[in-house]
């Protein structure tokens, strides 16, 4: 089985490596192993890349460099998973399915939550709280580091 990795274990993640001397890298990959097991595939949507990117810009200029490679490091060791036609298939199921039922999920969460449907896999993430609202998905908890 595999995870797609939510943005909110990568924001747990840097704030981990503020408080660290450990690599990036090292500190991701040791991370997740740890959380997920040694075996599980991990990726992150599409969407979760252009967050964290987004975190990026949104850096004051004091943190903006060490954000960016932070950021970048993710990027080098974590694939990138396309949103392509079935997910949109799973997306537009799903946005349909939430609306019905009035749950407050969000459209980036949705996107999430679609990519990983699309590959038969879990998402792992520290705010299960939006995506149990969302039928037919595996969520695993990804603790907050201390």
């Amino acid at each position: 089985m595999g995870a797609v990795v939510d943005t909110t274990v990568f924001i747990d993640l840097e704030h981990a490596r503020r408080r660290s001397a450990t690599d990036s890298g090292v500190l991701i990959g040791e991370y997740l192993e740890r959380a997920l097991g040694p075996d599980e595939e991990i990726a992150i949507a599409a969407i979760t890349a252009s967050e964290l990117l987004h975190g990026v810009h949104r850096a004051t200029p004091e943190h903006r460099g060490a954000r960016e490679a932070f950021i970048e490091a993710v990027l080098s060791v974590v694939p990138v998973l396309e949103f392509d036609l079935l997910a949109a298939r799973v997306h537009a199921r799903l946005w349909a399915e939430t609306v019905a039922a009035r749950t407050n999920v969000g459209p980036h969460d949705r996107l999430v939550a679609a990519t990983a449907i699309k590959l038969g896999w879990r998402v792992a993430t520290a705010n299960v709280r939006h995506f149990n609202q969302i039928p037919g998905l595996d969520v695993v908890e990804v603790a907050p580091t201390r």
